[in-house]
């Protein structure tokens, strides 16, 4: 498929920019094994149009990264493990990082970039001078600020990832999880997030907790 092939590019792309002079292995089988992560049967959201999102908006938003090709491989990096079962998955996908750059020629301070910033999307709460960190994060909560069909779209396949949750007890946990991103100062922290996403997601955002309120 060509959008692979193109993700497969994007991927090379950004590790041959940031890994060592003189570079590493090929990067297509690390490439391939993140793809097959990405399209395991058990997503709905979390797949690889949502990948290709978030690194479409990494673009948007580079001039605000200290390092955006680091920004972009902790992008590949951040659902790489994801079972919806588990509440572990950004630590997992972290630990897969650091085993599997390092293999790759990328320097080790780089590699404990991409997996800080892995485990940030646990919180996406960057501090005030974490310019990578506000550039992934404001990156994967781009969606939040999606037109009102693409936003609903996006609702339902959270919701097929949780088919296991009763009704009840998904209400009640995604209602949980909107009111702390409701509850954050700012849900996006570069000055483009601020300006073009800000008030389109919180809307958005008390929209669908309205919806779920009983």
């Amino acid at each position: 498929m060509a959008d692979l092939d193109a993700l497969r590019l994007r991927f090379a792309h950004a590790l041959e920019a940031a890994r060592s002079p003189g570079g590493g292995p090929d990067t297509a089988p690390y490439a391939d094994h993140l793809l097959a992560r990405w399209r395991e049967p058990q997503r709905r959201y979390h797949t690889v149009a949502h990948l290709t999102a978030v690194l479409d908006h990494i673009d948007v938003l580079e001039e605000y990264a200290n390092n955006p090709d680091v920004v972009r491989l902790a992008a590949w990096f951040h659902d790489a493990v994801y079972l919806p079962e588990r509440s572990e998955n950004e630590e997992r996908s972290a630990r897969l990082a650091e085993r599997a750059l390092p293999e790759t020629g990328l320097p080790d301070p780089k590699t404990a970039e991409v997996a800080r910033l892995v485990r940030l999307t646990l919180t996406h709460d960057p501090a005030a001078d974490d310019r990578n960190g506000q550039v992934l994060c404001d990156a994967d909560l781009a969606v939040l600020a999606a037109p009102p069909s693409a936003y609903a779209v996006y609702t339902a396949e959270v919701r097929e990832e949780y088919h296991f949750v009763p009704n009840d007890v998904f209400r009640e946990g995604r209602s949980a999880v909107l009111r702390q991103l409701l509850s954050l100062p700012d849900l996006f922290r570069t000055p483009y997030g601020q300006e073009h996403w800000e008030a389109t997601a919180r809307y958005n955002l008390a929209s669908e907790l309205e919806f779920l309120s009983p």
